[in-house]
């Protein structure tokens, strides 16, 4: 490799890692989920967005114990992220049921809540007019914990009569 011309810094090759890199509203949402150490807890109506995808893999592949709850209709869907995060060793629970499993919300290591309209979409993400909502407080974190437990023990395949 050839020495930077004096007066000049080496430039940094560019970073091969195919989350994003600028500081956006998706960048700032894959980072709060990328601090979860211990778990991370979603009930998503609809995820389609391979970047949230990717962070969600790099957790599960560091350790971090990753539950997802889905609707079945939409996760069965042309680009659904569903099947791919299944595939790699990821629990997944689905309703068995009409009408929709339609929550939007994510708790990072039981204390951080992520929750608003957005569907993590690609479209949703680009297009949309969306809000996501962060909170820390163990008040607020709580009812979102209690409900996300309530349909993972609700929508057990053990539980399931065909």
């Amino acid at each position: 490799a050839a020495a930077a011309a004096p007066g000049k810094a080496a430039r940094p090759c560019p970073c091969p890692c195919p989350l994003p890199r600028a500081d956006t509203s998706l960048s700032r949402l894959v980072r709060r989920l990328l601090s979860a150490r211990r778990s991370l807890d979603l009930c998503m109506f609809s995820f389609s967005c391979p970047q949230l995808a990717r962070a969600v893999s790099l957790l599960h592949r560091r350790g971090v114990r990753v539950r997802i709850v889905t609707d079945a209709q939409f996760m069965g869907l042309h680009g659904s992220q569903i099947g791919r995060l299944r595939h790699a060793g990821i629990q997944v629970r689905h309703d068995q049921h009409s009408g929709y499993m339609h929550h939007k919300f994510a708790i990072v290591d039981r204390r951080m809540l992520i929750t608003g309209s957005l569907n993590w979409t690609s479209q949703a993400i680009q297009t949309n007019r969306e809000n996501v909502l962060v909170v820390d407080d163990a008040e607020c974190v709580k009812p979102f914990l209690d409900e996300f437990e309530r349909i993972w023990e609700e929508y057990n395949p053990t539980n399931y009569s065909f």
